[in-house]
């Protein structure tokens, strides 16, 4: 039983570290080779755990050559068009001006049920309403409406925005985040002064963000009864 749980243990943190060494993208965003690579890398973690007749280290080698041919394929992709297209594909249009493509659509097997369904899921129920429609390597329809149909924007109006940036965390948890100070060229000693002002201590905060125009938005913990 010992040993079960051990070999668990080892294949479950080796298996997240290959995954993380391949990349950071979603499951939506894998290639098909990706996705076949994915699903037999977990085949092949299942055997040494299941497995006691089997050395733990005679599973760990494939699944270490298999997260370096991502890697290096990954690469590969990255540095040369041709065999990015091979591998990964290419995107096809299968709506244009408001008409569907429906030889682009019989290439990719791509019926009218799985259109409208990811129309729908982007907010639009007309596909006349549709200036292009994209099917991405991934699977995912992007969707570009017609300008009539598009949302109303500051610019079409003329109206001016300001620059509003990203908010910044400074205290996670209850945890100073020192790296986001020092990218705002502040530190801790304001960070804990304008803490002290507003009547908090940074062991009570839950989140704190600090906006592009300086203000500081604070969230409390819950207190435990």
């Amino acid at each position: 039983m010992w040993e079960i749980l051990f070999r668990t243990i080892v294949v479950y943190f080796y298996v997240l570290f290959i995954l993380r060494l391949t990349g950071k993208r979603e499951i939506g965003q894998l290639s098909p080779f990706d996705f076949v690579v994915a699903i037999i890398i977990a085949e092949l973690a299942a055997i040494p755990m299941e497995s006691r007749d089997i050395p733990l280290w005679h599973g760990l080698i494939p699944i270490t050559v298999l997260g370096l041919l991502e890697v290096f394929l990954a690469w590969l992709t990255l540095v040369n068009r041709p065999i990015r297209l091979l591998i990964c594909g290419q995107p096809q249009m299968i709506i244009k001006n408001g008409k569907l493509l429906r030889k682009e659509m019989r290439k990719s097997l791509y019926n009218l049920d799985d259109l409208m369904s990811q129309l729908r899921e982007k907010g639009v129920t007309n596909i006349q309403d549709v200036e292009f429609g994209v099917l991405e390597n991934s699977g995912k329809l992007s969707v570009i409406p017609k300008s009539q149909k598009r949302p109303v924007t500051p610019e079409d109006l003329g109206l001016k925005t300001k620059y509003e940036g990203l908010p910044v965390m400074v205290v996670m948890d209850g945890e100073i985040i020192k790296n986001s100070l020092i990218e705002a060229d502040l530190d801790e000693e304001w960070l804990k002064r304008e803490l002290k002002e507003k009547g908090y201590t940074t062991e009570k905060i839950l989140v704190a963000n600090l906006s592009s125009d300086g203000e500081l938005f604070i969230n409390e913990k819950e207190s435990k009864e």
